[in-house]
């Protein structure tokens, strides 16, 4: 399914946080979504998954206005994974995955193979089945990360929301579950702020300012020198090379 933004805006009491913002998602490819601390890159995420809700515009998945879909229908299609998330409750790092499953099952409906098989694979696609039967508050920081994100894949969403997924991640698995993330075939957003590894995993771009997009389309069109030091307030040096799909920034330090 495809996500397209419509002229949507949002105010936090009397600050505007989206200002008129018009973007869409390509069925199964995956949008970066960058910019500075502050331009609403989350915002736009939780009014995608109706966490909060647009003053102006309209949202789709697919064709379905998301202000008028049911929470049961849209919690079935559309995951989210934030920066952070924490509990109390001991719970083992397969009880966190199994939460997934709880948009595809009925108040009174038993636990079968099929959310079994699904909660097998998110595990396995993040290299924590291994830690299956551990508590989630011993585990790290990354490690903690890469369960929520079993947590959105068991939910077998049609349409996958990220906010800073890698934040907490060492390289490897930065790669890693970017890498996977872009291989899912799912409808992606990533808000992001790494630009290099944007560049690597992302189908295309879209560059946020105070709520605004001031660019979008593919990295070869949008990341230069020019937008990094006006949207991010550095100098950088782009290298970029369409023959053999390289593209490398590297910051300067005055």
């Amino acid at each position: 399914m495809s996500i397209s933004i419509d002229t949507v805006s949002y105010s936090a009491g009397d600050t505007l946080i989206i200002d008129g913002i018009t973007l869409s998602v390509t069925p199964g490819k995956v949008l970066g979504l960058l910019g500075p601390n502050g331009s609403g890159k989350s915002s736009l995420l939780r009014l995608i998954c109706r966490l909060r809700r647009v003053d102006s515009g309209v949202i789709r998945l697919g064709e379905d206005d998301v202000a008028i879909l049911s929470r049961a229908s849209l919690a079935r299609r559309v995951a989210l994974v934030e920066q952070q998330s924490a509990t109390d409750t001991p719970l083992t790092v397969r009880d966190v995955v199994q939460l997934g499953r709880t948009p595809h099952r009925g108040l009174l409906s038993a636990w079968d193979a099929g959310d079994d098989a699904a909660v097998d694979m998110a595990l396995e696609r993040v290299d924590m089945k291994h830690r299956a039967g551990q508590i989630w508050q011993t585990l790290s920081g990354g490690e903690r990360q890469r369960v929520h994100i079993a947590r959105a894949l068991a939910q077998t969403p049609t349409e996958l929301l990220l906010d800073e997924p890698t934040n907490h991640l060492d390289i490897q698995h930065q790669l890693e579950i970017l890498s996977l993330v872009s291989k899912l075939g799912t409808t992606c957003i990533i808000a992001m702020h790494d630009l290099n590894l944007a560049a690597m995993f992302c189908d295309s771009l879209a560059v946020l300012q105070k709520g605004k997009v001031v660019a979008l389309g593919t990295t070869w069109e949008v990341l230069n020198e020019d937008l990094i030091a006006r949207v991010f307030g550095v100098r950088a040096y782009v290298e970029q090379s369409a023959v053999h799909g390289r593209y490398n920034i590297q910051y300067a330090i005055d």
